[in-house]
């Protein structure tokens, strides 16, 4: 079977010699046609992703088609497109038992702490495919980098009609902005990158944009009447700009992160007890959280083409890979396309 493995920092190796997938009770074999690039494998490949040891099959932004299974409670049969929950949890933790199967005591992601999908076959887990009829390959292998910001707004418990601040106009953040307007919220971009900050207002229909380098606190005061935003959520992974945001929310409002950073975050806390802010991390993300995303898709309300801006087969990837980590070749979402 042909792969790619991250053999160790900065190097990918093709190897078409990879075991096929052994189907275990309880999983399936689905056959990659997807797999989206995001921060997690870029940390990787540059040695800065927490948790993570080499060498690695990478890729947990998956979609595909069942080539086998058993009988199960979903329906699920050979030959159904599906989109892959990569948070391979345990079921029987206290955070499990809650339903916050997100956070798993015991979690183990695809392509971060097992073998991921950048290879033609995977043995996944039942409960942890989703059917996407009605859905393109491209639109599936979206579900999860937008599932998180869906999940990310959930946490953050913003209302419709309420201003949040976004933080971060990457792929992350992007889907933030998304599932925060699909929720009804009015939306503030904020990042260093005018483009971006251009694609948001154009693109991602952000009602304001403000620029991280120029007095980001006086504009923000600005548009919310010296009240500042009662969300923010930080999606840029950034110690600096994380500590900044604390500055940046409304009194009785709500921090969130859902960037993450190999790093110590500190705030001021007489400030943070006079806003009584409430700071919390937003991570991965709930089977109701890729539903909702499903329904924003169906209703409309998400274009995927607007975030796809590079497609590679497997073959060529590596040979792409380092281009598209350069500022100028301006990613947004990279796709690897298996048939």
């Amino acid at each position: 079977m042909k792969g790619i493995i991250c053999e160790d920092i900065g190097r990918f190796v093709v190897r078409e010699d990879l075991p096929e997938p052994y189907m275990r009770e309880g999983e399936a074999i689905v056959r990659v046609r997807r797999i989206g690039i995001c921060g997690t494998d870029l940390h990787a490949y540059r040695g800065n992703q927490p948790y993570f040891t080499y060498p690695r099959v990478l890729g947990h932004e998956l979609s595909g088609t069942i080539e086998q299974i058993g009988d199960n409670r979903e329906g699920l049969q050979a030959g159904d497109p599906v989109s892959v929950i990569p948070y391979l949890y345990c079921g029987n933790c206290r955070a499990c038992r809650r339903g916050k199967t997100n956070c798993c005591q015991d979690m183990r992601v695809l392509g971060v702490h097992v073998d991921g999908g950048m290879r033609e076959r995977i043995a996944v887990p039942i409960r942890n495919l989703i059917k996407t009829d009605g859905l393109t390959l491209d639109q599936a292998a979206m579900l999860e980098p937008l599932a998180i910001g869906a999940h990310a707004v959930r946490r953050s418990g913003m209302g419709a009609g309420e201003q949040v601040l976004v933080i971060g106009a990457g792929p992350i953040g992007l889907g933030v902005m998304a599932m925060a307007r699909y929720a009804g919220a009015q939306v503030i971009a904020m990042d260093v990158n005018e483009e971006r900050l251009a694609f948001c207002k154009s693109r991602a229909a952000a009602e304001h944009t403000v620029s991280a380098l120029r007095e980001p606190k006086e504009r923000l005061a600005e548009l919310t009447d010296g009240s500042f935003p009662a969300c923010v959520i930080d999606a840029t992974g950034s110690a600096s700009s994380m500590e900044s945001a604390f500055g940046l929310v409304g009194h009785g409002g709500s921090l969130t992160f859902v960037g993450l950073v190999k790093s110590t975050i500190t705030f001021n806390d007489p400030d943070f007890h006079a806003r009584e802010m409430t700071v919390q991390g937003s991570r991965n993300a709930t089977r109701e959280d890729f539903e909702r995303v499903i329904a924003a898709i169906t209703d409309g309300c998400i274009d995927i083409g607007d975030y796809i801006t590079h497609r590679s087969s497997l073959e060529d990837m590596i040979d792409r890979f380092d281009s598209w980590l350069l500022p100028e070749s301006k990613v947004i979402k990279a796709l690897v396309e298996l048939h």
